[in-house]
């Protein structure tokens, strides 16, 4: 169902009640985009051709939402608040994403051009299958020393030294092709996610 929609399981668990999930969730399961094809897929969406803010966010309601009607399901978003919801640490309890060498999550297929688009809370078990091994495990970290003002790092991330960068000419390779770090990722490399996708979402973030 998630694949006609464009969309891909990022993961899953069954909840305790630390994990923030809403009453009687059996199981949680988390969307992304499926790559490749995802974006020119999300261009032809009528969301993204109407004018209107917050396009991507807005298709994310209306196709995560009628996955979760047609499954009985109870539709999260990570967008919309405050208050927000804890996708990063609903993220890690999938066990199919953990910490990086710059402080972002490494996801087992995506990298670190992990897009969390929303959730469904099941009512019932599904069963989920044992996660992978963590990418970070096999891999020399090239994400660490890849951002030009090293900006990112396990102890945080330097928002000011970021978005100074992307308003020289320098910073114009991460406007246009996305985040340096996050593609010197080889998991990042090998995702299938196009530039422009990068593009789009770099103006969202630095504009």
């Amino acid at each position: 169902m998630a694949a006609g929609e464009g969309l891909a399981v990022f993961g899953g668990f069954h909840p305790v009640a630390a994990d923030g999930c809403p009453d009687g969730t059996a199981t949680m399961l988390l969307f992304c985009p499926a790559e490749p094809g995802f974006w020119p897929r999300m261009m032809a969406e009528p969301e993204m051709r109407d004018d209107a803010a917050d396009p991507i966010d807005r298709w994310s309601t209306r196709v995560i939402g009628a996955l979760a009607k047609a499954l009985q399901g109870k539709a999260i978003f990570p967008f919309g608040g405050p208050p927000y919801q804890p996708f990063i640490a609903w993220a890690s309890r999938t066990g199919r994403a953990w910490a990086s060498p710059v402080g972002m999550l490494v996801h087992d297929r995506d990298g670190l051009m992990i897009s969390i688009r929303g959730a469904i809370a099941l009512p019932v078990p599904v069963d989920l299958p044992a996660p992978g091994p963590r990418p970070c495990d096999a891999c020399d970290a090239p994400c660490r020393s890849a951002c030009p003002v090293d900006a990112l790092g396990p102890d945080g991330y330097d928002v000011a030294a970021c978005h100074g960068f992307l308003d020289t000419a320098a910073g114009r390779d991460c406007m246009v092709l996305g985040c340096a770090a996050r593609r010197a990722c080889p998991v990042s490399a090998a995702s299938g996610r196009l530039p422009e996708q990068s593009a789009y979402h770099m103006r969202q973030f630095h504009e």
